[in-house]
């Protein structure tokens, strides 16, 4: 679909806003839907606020702008909830590397070892997990795993192999070979932040050297920036590996800047809008996920016109994936 022209966003938003108050609908954003979408949101976060926010709902109609798996969770923790997904080609590359048969074969190579799957899969893989967990708090989760299942408990992590490496960073797994031994990684990765690579950073350093770089932890390039700072080549307060959210929080303080950013493009409205006086720099602007901006304003507004793309998990498999949900949305 071609993209909409300026003068005609003003009166799609206004469409979508008296939709939304007939249908009594909270319409919900992921910080990487397009400016317009964002824009017209009652809420725009990451995956973990977002989850909040619907299961806090009184609505009767939930048009959740992300993707499937984003709207799906919201179905789980809403099952008295109609929930819609303005695009059914919405959907996620990180979600699709792994299979409720796959986590379920994995489970039984490795018997008595807890499942943390990242909140980027199927409400069937959510169904076969001990604890869901998000980038802002997959360290806390796992944390809290040891803690109350004991420090030589086998774990289980997916399906991001990025954001497992950045656990492993953060918890010191890495200077534990004992504990090491009993951290896996499942092999998967989002195709938008895999292609954020080490010479894009490289580049960006470069052109600004002074410059904070926000990292989101599923990025291929982490572990590059993580060595400079062991190296001395970067300071330790320069680099932040953060969620969405947490790169929102960032900005509250930020000063003049430039400031680089190294997560999906669409990250830099929301930043931009909390912090009109920094100068956000994206790091490579090829990381667009097609899969978010498969939502568009005419698609909102249809979809809460005619109720359509309704996402419902089927009972037997939400009463399992609610467990683990709930859990993620309560460890901060």
């Amino acid at each position: 679909m071609p993209a909409l022209a300026a003068e005609q966003i003003p009166a799609l938003q206004d469409e979508v806003r008296a939709l939304a108050q007939q249908r009594n609908a909270l319409v919900l954003a992921h910080n990487y839907q397009l400016p317009e979408v964002q824009d017209v949101a009652d809420y725009v976060g990451d995956s973990l606020g977002l989850a909040r926010k619907a299961a806090d709902s009184d609505s009767e109609v939930i048009a959740f702008c992300g993707v499937h798996f984003m709207a799906e969770t919201a179905s789980v923790l809403c099952p008295d909830r109609t929930v819609l997904l303005p695009s059914l080609a919405a959907g996620c590359s990180l979600a699709d590397s792994i299979t409720a048969g796959q986590l379920r074969h994995w489970r039984a190579t490795h018997p008595g070892a807890i499942a943390v799957m990242y909140v980027n899969t199927s409400a069937e893989v959510k169904a076969e997990t001990d604890y869901c967990c998000t980038s802002s708090n997959a360290v806390a989760v796992v944390e809290h795993v040891w803690r109350e299942h004991g420090g030589d408990t086998e774990i289980l992590f997916g399906p991001d192999m990025w954001l497992g490496a950045f656990v492993e960073r953060e918890t010191g797994l890495r200077d534990d070979p004992r504990r090491r031994g009993r951290f896996h990684i499942w092999d998967g990765e989002c195709h938008v932040h895999a292609g954020i690579r080490e010479s894009d950073l490289e580049i960006a350093h470069a052109r600004y050297p002074e410059a904070d770089l926000l990292i989101h932890p599923e990025c291929a390039s982490g572990d590059w920036a993580a060595e400079k700072v062991e190296a001395g080549e970067l300071r330790a307060e320069q680099v932040r590996f953060l969620s969405t959210g947490g790169m929102l929080k960032y900005a509250e303080t930020a000063g003049p800047g430039p400031v680089i950013v190294a997560t999906e493009t669409g990250m830099l409205h929301p930043l931009r809008k909390r912090a009109p006086q920094t100068e956000f720099v994206e790091v490579n602007s090829a990381a667009v996920c097609q899969y978010m901006k498969a939502i568009t304003l005419p698609g909102l507004r249809d979809s809460l016109r005619d109720l359509v793309h309704e996402i419902r998990v089927p009972a037997e498999i939400a009463e399992r994936a609610r467990l683990p949900i709930e859990r993620m949305v309560a460890i901060s």
